[in-house]
Protein backbone atom coordinates (compact mmCIF):
# COMPACT_ATOMS: atom_id res chain seq x y z
CA UNK A 1 0.00 0.00 0.00
CA UNK A 2 2.82 2.60 0.95
CA UNK A 3 4.53 1.70 -2.54
CA UNK A 4 1.14 1.86 -4.45
CA UNK A 5 0.17 5.27 -2.74
CA UNK A 6 3.49 6.81 -3.19
CA UNK A 7 3.29 6.03 -7.30
CA UNK A 8 -0.38 7.08 -6.97
CA UNK A 9 0.30 10.54 -5.64
CA UNK A 10 3.34 11.50 -7.54
CA UNK A 11 1.45 11.36 -10.72
CA UNK A 12 3.18 8.09 -11.72
CA UNK A 13 -0.28 6.31 -12.05
CA UNK A 14 -1.98 8.16 -14.70
CA UNK A 15 -5.38 7.15 -15.92
CA UNK A 16 -6.69 6.14 -19.58
CA UNK A 17 -5.85 9.54 -21.26
CA UNK A 18 -2.41 10.38 -19.32
CA UNK A 19 -3.50 12.36 -16.53
CA UNK A 20 -2.61 11.66 -13.39
CA UNK A 21 -5.86 10.65 -11.02
CA UNK A 22 -6.39 13.02 -8.44
CA UNK A 23 -9.56 11.95 -7.21
CA UNK A 24 -10.88 9.02 -5.19
CA UNK A 25 -14.15 6.90 -5.20
CA UNK A 26 -13.96 4.39 -2.32
CA UNK A 27 -17.03 1.69 -2.72
CA UNK A 28 -18.10 -0.68 0.37
CA UNK A 29 -20.54 -1.07 3.08
CA UNK A 30 -20.66 -1.44 6.54
CA UNK A 31 -17.38 -1.85 7.81
CA UNK A 32 -16.16 -1.34 4.50
CA UNK A 33 -17.21 1.77 4.92
CA UNK A 34 -17.96 3.24 8.35
CA UNK A 35 -14.64 3.23 9.93
CA UNK A 36 -12.77 4.55 7.01
CA UNK A 37 -15.32 7.21 6.31
CA UNK A 38 -14.51 8.25 10.06
CA UNK A 39 -10.56 8.30 10.05
CA UNK A 40 -11.29 10.42 7.06
CA UNK A 41 -13.71 12.40 8.64
CA UNK A 42 -11.39 12.90 11.39
CA UNK A 43 -8.44 13.85 9.44
CA UNK A 44 -9.54 16.53 6.84
CA UNK A 45 -9.17 19.23 9.98
CA UNK A 46 -5.81 18.26 11.02
CA UNK A 47 -3.49 20.63 9.47
CA UNK A 48 -1.03 18.12 8.51
CA UNK A 49 -3.07 15.83 6.79
CA UNK A 50 -5.29 18.55 5.09
CA UNK A 51 -1.82 20.02 3.72
CA UNK A 52 -0.90 16.52 2.39
CA UNK A 53 -4.83 16.08 1.05
CA UNK A 54 -4.29 19.40 -0.64
CA UNK A 55 -6.20 19.29 -4.45
CA UNK A 56 -7.22 15.60 -3.68
CA UNK A 57 -10.62 14.15 -3.17
CA UNK A 58 -11.99 10.98 -1.16
CA UNK A 59 -15.35 10.06 -1.77
CA UNK A 60 -17.33 7.03 -0.18
CA UNK A 61 -20.27 5.38 -2.09
CA UNK A 62 -22.30 2.88 0.48
CA UNK A 63 -25.82 3.34 -0.21
CA UNK A 64 -27.47 1.54 -3.08
CA UNK A 65 -29.41 4.23 -3.38
CA UNK A 66 -28.97 6.05 -6.90
CA UNK A 67 -29.02 9.18 -4.88
CA UNK A 68 -25.70 8.35 -3.12
CA UNK A 69 -24.06 7.47 -6.30
CA UNK A 70 -25.00 10.80 -8.17
CA UNK A 71 -23.36 12.48 -4.66
CA UNK A 72 -20.15 10.41 -4.95
CA UNK A 73 -19.18 11.07 -8.61
CA UNK A 74 -20.81 14.59 -8.48
CA UNK A 75 -18.57 17.07 -10.46
CA UNK A 76 -15.70 14.35 -10.86
CA UNK A 77 -14.24 13.75 -13.69
CA UNK A 78 -13.81 10.09 -14.70
CA UNK A 79 -10.32 11.23 -16.17
CA UNK A 80 -9.42 12.02 -13.00
CA UNK A 81 -11.09 9.17 -10.78
CA UNK A 82 -9.55 6.14 -9.40
CA UNK A 83 -12.23 4.04 -7.87
CA UNK A 84 -11.43 1.61 -5.25
CA UNK A 85 -14.01 -1.28 -4.77
CA UNK A 86 -13.98 -2.86 -1.33
CA UNK A 87 -15.73 -5.86 -0.32
CA UNK A 88 -14.19 -9.22 1.63
CA UNK A 89 -15.92 -12.08 -0.73
CA UNK A 90 -16.72 -9.21 -3.54
CA UNK A 91 -20.33 -10.65 -3.52
CA UNK A 92 -21.83 -8.15 -1.17
CA UNK A 93 -24.73 -7.29 -3.09
CA UNK A 94 -25.01 -3.35 -2.67
CA UNK A 95 -21.10 -3.31 -3.22
CA UNK A 96 -21.00 -4.84 -6.58
CA UNK A 97 -24.16 -3.01 -8.25
CA UNK A 98 -22.59 -0.02 -7.19
CA UNK A 99 -19.12 -0.89 -8.89
CA UNK A 100 -20.99 -1.98 -11.80
CA UNK A 101 -22.78 1.25 -11.47
CA UNK A 102 -19.03 3.06 -11.50
CA UNK A 103 -17.41 1.12 -14.11
CA UNK A 104 -20.52 1.85 -16.36
CA UNK A 105 -20.08 5.70 -15.82
CA UNK A 106 -16.06 4.98 -16.87
CA UNK A 107 -16.58 2.61 -19.60
CA UNK A 108 -19.43 4.85 -21.45
CA UNK A 109 -16.82 8.04 -20.78
CA UNK A 110 -13.18 6.32 -21.26
CA UNK A 111 -14.30 2.74 -22.93
CA UNK A 112 -13.91 -0.69 -21.67
CA UNK A 113 -9.81 -0.54 -21.50
CA UNK A 114 -9.80 2.52 -19.20
CA UNK A 115 -11.31 -0.27 -16.30
CA UNK A 116 -7.51 -1.40 -15.75
CA UNK A 117 -6.38 2.39 -14.91
CA UNK A 118 -9.51 3.34 -13.09
CA UNK A 119 -10.35 0.51 -10.67
CA UNK A 120 -8.66 -1.19 -8.16
CA UNK A 121 -9.80 -3.46 -5.55
CA UNK A 122 -9.73 -4.55 -2.00
CA UNK A 123 -11.04 -8.18 -1.28
CA UNK A 124 -9.90 -11.78 -0.60
CA UNK A 125 -11.65 -12.90 -3.50
CA UNK A 126 -9.16 -12.37 -6.52
CA UNK A 127 -11.30 -15.08 -8.40
CA UNK A 128 -13.67 -12.57 -8.26
CA UNK A 129 -12.39 -9.59 -8.82
CA UNK A 130 -10.59 -10.46 -11.92
CA UNK A 131 -13.92 -11.87 -13.29
CA UNK A 132 -15.25 -8.37 -12.66
CA UNK A 133 -12.22 -6.74 -15.02
CA UNK A 134 -9.96 -5.32 -12.41
CA UNK A 135 -6.56 -6.61 -12.78
CA UNK A 136 -5.58 -8.96 -9.51
CA UNK A 137 -1.96 -7.55 -9.79
CA UNK A 138 -4.14 -4.08 -8.55
CA UNK A 139 -6.35 -6.16 -5.71
CA UNK A 140 -5.10 -5.44 -1.84
CA UNK A 141 -5.41 -8.51 0.02
CA UNK A 142 -6.76 -8.87 3.79
CA UNK A 143 -6.88 -11.98 5.99
CA UNK A 144 -9.69 -13.63 5.91
CA UNK A 145 -10.50 -13.55 9.28
CA UNK A 146 -10.53 -9.67 9.66
CA UNK A 147 -13.83 -9.22 10.00
CA UNK A 148 -15.78 -6.29 8.29
CA UNK A 149 -16.38 -4.13 10.97
CA UNK A 150 -12.56 -4.27 12.63
CA UNK A 151 -11.23 -3.84 9.02
CA UNK A 152 -10.24 0.11 9.27
CA UNK A 153 -6.69 -0.89 10.09
CA UNK A 154 -6.25 -3.79 6.94
CA UNK A 155 -6.23 -2.73 3.31
CA UNK A 156 -10.01 -1.74 3.46
CA UNK A 157 -8.86 1.42 5.56
CA UNK A 158 -5.43 2.23 5.11
CA UNK A 159 -5.38 2.27 1.01
CA UNK A 160 -8.32 4.80 0.63
CA UNK A 161 -6.90 6.90 3.40
CA UNK A 162 -3.14 6.51 1.90
CA UNK A 163 -3.59 7.33 -1.53
CA UNK A 164 -5.67 10.66 0.07
CA UNK A 165 -3.23 11.76 2.82
CA UNK A 166 -0.04 10.18 2.33
CA UNK A 167 0.97 6.65 4.07
CA UNK A 168 3.33 8.40 6.84
CA UNK A 169 0.06 10.31 7.90
CA UNK A 170 -1.93 6.47 7.96
CA UNK A 171 1.12 5.16 9.63
CA UNK A 172 0.63 7.08 12.65
CA UNK A 173 -2.81 6.35 13.13
CA UNK A 174 -1.89 2.75 12.84
CA UNK A 175 0.40 3.13 15.76
CA UNK A 176 -2.22 4.72 17.76
CA UNK A 177 -3.55 1.55 17.06
CA UNK A 178 -0.87 -0.70 18.31
CA UNK A 179 -1.06 1.44 21.24
CA UNK A 180 -4.24 0.61 22.61
CA UNK A 181 -3.80 -3.08 21.21
CA UNK A 182 -0.71 -3.58 23.50
CA UNK A 183 -2.29 -1.47 26.10
CA UNK A 184 -5.40 -3.88 26.11
CA UNK A 185 -2.78 -6.97 25.84
CA UNK A 186 -0.91 -6.10 29.07
CA UNK A 187 -2.57 -3.61 31.15
CA UNK A 188 -4.07 -5.18 34.39
CA UNK A 189 -7.57 -5.62 34.52
CA UNK A 190 -8.13 -2.98 36.87
CA UNK A 191 -6.35 -0.17 35.13
CA UNK A 192 -7.03 -2.05 31.28
CA UNK A 193 -9.56 0.51 29.34
CA UNK A 194 -11.32 -1.55 26.69
CA UNK A 195 -11.88 -4.18 29.54
CA UNK A 196 -13.40 -1.88 32.09
CA UNK A 197 -15.59 -0.03 29.31
CA UNK A 198 -16.35 -3.76 28.19
CA UNK A 199 -17.20 -4.55 31.88
CA UNK A 200 -19.45 -0.67 32.41
CA UNK A 201 -21.48 -2.52 29.27
CA UNK A 202 -22.21 -5.41 30.53
CA UNK A 203 -23.10 -4.00 33.91
CA UNK A 204 -25.51 -1.14 32.21
CA UNK A 205 -27.07 -3.14 30.18
CA UNK A 206 -27.44 -6.95 31.53
CA UNK A 207 -27.91 -5.62 35.36
CA UNK A 208 -28.98 -2.21 35.58
CA UNK A 209 -31.44 -2.86 32.79
CA UNK A 210 -30.48 0.36 31.11
CA UNK A 211 -30.90 -0.58 26.76
CA UNK A 212 -28.66 2.48 25.08
CA UNK A 213 -25.65 4.43 25.41
CA UNK A 214 -24.76 7.93 24.50
CA UNK A 215 -21.40 8.53 22.40
CA UNK A 216 -20.61 12.24 23.43
CA UNK A 217 -17.67 13.69 21.48
CA UNK A 218 -16.95 17.01 22.32
CA UNK A 219 -14.86 17.34 18.73
CA UNK A 220 -16.89 17.74 14.76
CA UNK A 221 -13.94 15.88 13.50
CA UNK A 222 -15.32 13.24 16.11
CA UNK A 223 -18.89 13.33 13.96
CA UNK A 224 -19.27 10.10 12.52
CA UNK A 225 -17.33 8.00 15.64
CA UNK A 226 -21.08 7.07 16.63
CA UNK A 227 -22.04 5.67 13.51
CA UNK A 228 -18.69 3.59 13.16
CA UNK A 229 -18.93 2.23 17.32
CA UNK A 230 -22.93 1.67 15.95
CA UNK A 231 -21.62 -0.83 13.65
CA UNK A 232 -18.44 -1.97 16.03
CA UNK A 233 -21.06 -3.18 18.79
CA UNK A 234 -24.55 -3.40 17.63
CA UNK A 235 -23.63 -5.64 14.86
CA UNK A 236 -21.13 -7.73 16.79
CA UNK A 237 -23.39 -7.81 20.17
CA UNK A 238 -26.88 -7.21 18.91
CA UNK A 239 -27.73 -11.15 19.81
CA UNK A 240 -30.51 -12.58 21.62
CA UNK A 241 -29.35 -15.79 21.96
CA UNK A 242 -25.87 -17.56 22.94
CA UNK A 243 -23.14 -19.10 20.92
CA UNK A 244 -25.06 -22.43 21.34
CA UNK A 245 -28.09 -20.86 20.25
CA UNK A 246 -29.75 -20.59 23.31
CA UNK A 247 -32.14 -17.28 24.10
CA UNK A 248 -30.75 -15.47 26.59
CA UNK A 249 -32.37 -14.88 29.84
CA UNK A 250 -31.36 -11.44 30.30
CA UNK A 251 -30.08 -8.33 27.64
CA UNK A 252 -27.25 -8.35 25.52
CA UNK A 253 -25.75 -5.37 23.53
CA UNK A 254 -26.47 -1.93 23.96
CA UNK A 255 -28.16 0.58 21.52
CA UNK A 256 -26.03 3.02 20.42
CA UNK A 257 -26.64 6.59 19.16
CA UNK A 258 -24.71 9.74 19.72
CA UNK A 259 -24.03 13.32 18.21
CA UNK A 260 -20.63 15.54 18.94
CA UNK A 261 -20.65 18.07 21.49
CA UNK A 262 -22.06 20.82 22.01
CA UNK A 263 -25.42 20.08 18.94
CA UNK A 264 -26.19 16.88 20.92
CA UNK A 265 -26.79 19.63 23.81
CA UNK A 266 -29.64 20.92 21.78
CA UNK A 267 -31.14 17.92 20.50
CA UNK A 268 -31.33 14.95 22.93
CA UNK A 269 -29.81 15.58 26.25
CA UNK A 270 -33.17 16.89 28.01
CA UNK A 271 -34.36 13.46 27.59
CA UNK A 272 -30.84 12.66 29.22
CA UNK A 273 -30.69 15.12 31.94
CA UNK A 274 -34.70 15.18 32.97
CA UNK A 275 -36.28 11.99 31.15
CA UNK A 276 -34.58 8.77 31.04
CA UNK A 277 -31.10 7.29 32.66
CA UNK A 278 -29.32 6.30 29.85
CA UNK A 279 -25.58 5.83 30.73
CA UNK A 280 -23.09 8.35 28.51
CA UNK A 281 -19.55 8.17 27.55
CA UNK A 282 -17.90 11.62 26.77
CA UNK A 283 -14.88 12.16 24.95
CA UNK A 284 -12.45 15.47 25.90
CA UNK A 285 -10.00 16.95 23.49
CA UNK A 286 -7.09 18.16 24.59
CA UNK A 287 -5.91 20.67 21.66
CA UNK A 288 -8.41 21.73 18.82
CA UNK A 289 -7.06 20.91 15.14
CA UNK A 290 -8.69 24.68 14.77
CA UNK A 291 -7.83 26.56 17.30
CA UNK A 292 -9.82 30.04 17.69
CA UNK A 293 -9.40 32.91 19.68
CA UNK A 294 -11.67 35.98 19.05
CA UNK A 295 -10.52 39.48 20.55
CA UNK A 296 -12.67 40.59 23.40
CA UNK A 297 -13.45 37.01 24.33
CA UNK A 298 -13.08 35.33 28.22
CA UNK A 299 -11.69 31.85 27.11
CA UNK A 300 -10.78 30.85 23.03
CA UNK A 301 -13.40 28.64 21.48
CA UNK A 302 -12.32 26.03 21.87
CA UNK A 303 -12.05 26.25 26.16
CA UNK A 304 -15.64 27.25 25.25
CA UNK A 305 -16.29 24.30 24.48
CA UNK A 306 -14.18 22.01 26.96
CA UNK A 307 -16.57 24.36 29.52
CA UNK A 308 -19.20 22.00 28.24
CA UNK A 309 -17.60 19.10 28.18
CA UNK A 310 -16.69 18.98 31.72
CA UNK A 311 -20.25 21.12 32.88
CA UNK A 312 -22.55 18.53 31.64
CA UNK A 313 -21.39 15.10 32.95
CA UNK A 314 -21.50 17.21 35.89
CA UNK A 315 -25.35 17.82 35.99
CA UNK A 316 -25.53 14.21 34.85
CA UNK A 317 -24.14 12.66 37.94
CA UNK A 318 -24.82 15.34 40.76
CA UNK A 319 -28.20 17.36 39.34
CA UNK A 320 -29.31 20.16 41.47
CA UNK A 321 -31.20 20.35 44.64
CA UNK A 322 -34.76 22.18 44.44
CA UNK A 323 -33.08 25.24 45.98
CA UNK A 324 -30.56 25.57 43.55
CA UNK A 325 -33.13 24.71 40.75
CA UNK A 326 -35.43 27.83 41.78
Amino acid sequence: IKQFSETFRSGSWVGATGKPLTNVVSVGIGGSFLGPLFVHTALQTDPEAAESAKGRQLRFLANVDPVDVARSIKDLDPETTLVVVVSKTFTTAETMLNARTIKEWIVSSLGPQAVSKHMIAVSTNLKLVKEFGIDPNNAFAFWDWVGGRYSVCSAVGVLPLSLQYGFPIVQRFLEGASSIDNHFRTASFEKNIPVLLGLLSVWNVSFLGYPARAILPYSQALEKLAPHIQQLSMESNGKGVSIDGVPLPYEAGEIDFGEPGTNGQHSFYQLIHQGRVIPCDFIGVIKSQQPVYLKGETVSNHDELMSNFFAQPDALAYGKTPEHSR
